[in-house]
């Protein structure tokens, strides 16, 4: 193999978002598209002689809190090796944001250790591994843009001729919010399931009402910023604005570039970026 293995982890938004039900085994089950965006972490792998992570972001831990950490551990333990790895994450994806970098991390270091270490696992078996680690981990095995349901296993490709052709802004305030935090507010906000042929399309004419994350009530509750940039994004031409995940993240999509710069430039009390659909 060679010395080093560089890879791009990317981020991903949530086009709306909607909590169905509590499951049996405490996780819950949505319904949701996941759009990759061109923001991403870096990660390196390089041979050693033992299993080395860093991290350039002192926050970030680098034991087995830490999902490149976890699924190096069960792919080791599952498939022995042929070689130890040292591996170098470099976050740009701020944790607690919404984005899937962890997630992220986890996929893009499970896809490249199957191939250097030729596992030949199938995608039925890379999927089972990845649901092990992370809900969001099996969106990122593909990335794109998918509808997912269930747990986040549940995965169906979306076609988006429209949506590639839109340009987005993320927004990041500076607070992490707890995932597990949100979900354990999320109660009153449940919804029957919808049958995936009858959610909206990417195509063209996107009818952006329809999108809603249900968690934007419940983080609005205490972090009433999160709908101060909603309304900012609004009133300066944003075709859609809303929440990622959990956030803390917000995000507004527009089909002018030219008019996307200026906003941009007016947000200075946030770290902003803008970037493209994968």
């Amino acid at each position: 193999m060679p010395t080093e293995i560089i890879s791009k982890s990317n981020a991903k938004i949530n086009l709306g978002l909607k909590i169905i039900n509590k499951r049996s085994d405490g996780f819950h089950n949505i319904e949701s598209i996941f759009i990759e965006v061109d923001f991403h972490d870096i990660i390196s792998l390089s041979p050693s002689n033992k299993f080395q992570l860093s991290c350039n972001d002192p926050s970030v831990p680098t034991d087995k809190r830490n999902t490149v950490y976890q699924i190096y551990h069960e792919l080791e333990k599952k498939y022995s090796f042929k070689n130890q790895y040292k591996i170098k994450l470099i976050k740009n994806i701020p944790v607690g944001s919404g984005l899937g970098g962890g997630s992220s991390n986890a996929a893009c270091v499970l896809k490249t250790l199957n191939k250097i270490e030729n596992l030949n696992l199938s995608q039925k078996e890379l999927l089972n591994i990845a649901q092990s680690i992370g809900s969001d981990v099996p969106f990122f095995l593909e990335g794109k843009v998918q509808f997912v349901k269930g747990r986040g296993e549940i995965l169906n490709k979306i076609t988006y001729s429209e949506l590639k052709k839109m340009f987005i802004i993320l927004i990041m305030p500076p607070f992490k919010i707890s995932t597990p935090w949100a979900y354990g507010k999320i109660k009153k906000y449940l919804h029957e399931p919808i049958d995936s042929d009858k959610f909206p399309g990417l195509n063209s004419n996107i009818d952006w009402q329809f999108f809603k994350n249900d968690f934007e009530e419940v983080v609005n509750a205490a972090y009433p910023e999160i709908f101060e940039i909603k309304e900012f994004l609004y009133d300066n031409g944003a075709l859609y604005s809303g929440l990622s995940g959990s956030g803390s993240t917000m995000f507004g999509i527009y089909n002018d570039k030219e008019l996307l710069s200026k906003v941009h430039s007016k947000l200075i009390k946030y770290k902003s970026i803008i970037v493209s659909p994968i």
